[in-house]
Formats: C-alpha cells, structure tokens, sequence
C-alpha cells in the first residue's frame, strides 16, 4: 500500500510570484467555464513553492518555457507552455488551462507526475529537458482569455 501511495504523491513544485500571480487571476476567471480543470489547476498552484521572479532555475517549466517530456504510454514531445490566446496545438503551445498543462507547470527536468486527460484515463509524464523561457513570457496574456 505504501508503494501506491507514493506513486500518486505529487512532486514538489517552484514557480515565479508573478506566475503565480497572473495565473491565480486566469483560474478565477476561468472557474465556472471548467471547473475540474480550474480545481486542478488551483491545487498546483496551492502547493507550489513561490520564488521571486528572475530567481527560479532555468530547468524549471514556466509560463512560456519550451520542454521535453515523454509518457508512460511512449510518447516523447516538445511543447511551448502558454497562455490560452496563444495555444497552437499544431505548433506544440499547450495551454495552462488544460489537464497537461496545468500539470506540467512548475515541474523540473526529471520529475514525474501523473494526470488524468480530458476522457478521464491517468497517464504518467516525465519533464525530459527544459528551455529557458522568455523573460516577457505571457505578460498580457491574462487578459486575453
């Protein structure tokens, strides 16, 4: 039993106040419209750990950061987390405000989590590689949703 509860134990997680910030007020808003996805997305934000801005290592995944990661089921993407106005799934932008987007922020190169896709199936992603993100990243972009 111990080793189940371990495998569902999320991983510890840092992001930027002004991340934090910008993406607290995105979720409030976005709340009645998707509220599984917005409760996902508070409970990351809940349990991140703040950091000032400009001091969060450059392999940690923030808004505008362009990973790596692979999936228990084979898959191996690079994708661009952003802002809703900005996704492009086509070209690999992935909003913050889906279940993989909301998982995959304030992750760092190697660690794991589990999420549950929109059908509702749990899936295991691991962050490969991460890209240092535009210092600019999403400035404007909460009020663009």
């Amino acid at each position: 039993m111990a080793a189940d509860n371990k495998k569902h134990r999320k991983p510890a997680i840092s992001m930027t106040r002004s991340d934090h910030e910008r993406l607290s007020l995105l979720t409030e808003s976005f709340a009645e419209r998707n509220p599984a996805v917005a409760e996902q997305l508070f409970a990351e934000l809940d349990r991140a750990r703040l950091v000032a801005d400009g001091r969060l290592g450059d392999n940690i995944v923030r808004m505008g950061s362009t990973l790596r990661f692979t999936t228990d089921a084979g898959e191996d993407r690079t994708v661009t987390l952003v802002f809703p106005g900005e996704a492009d799934i086509a070209a690999g932008k992935i909003s913050i405000l889906t279940p993989i987007g909301a998982a995959l922020i304030g992750l760092s190169a190697g660690q794991s989590i589990d999420w549950a896709s929109r059908d509702g199936r749990s899936h295991r992603l691991t962050v490969e590689s991460v890209g240092e993100a535009p210092a600019t990243a999403g400035v404007d972009a909460v009020s663009e949703n």
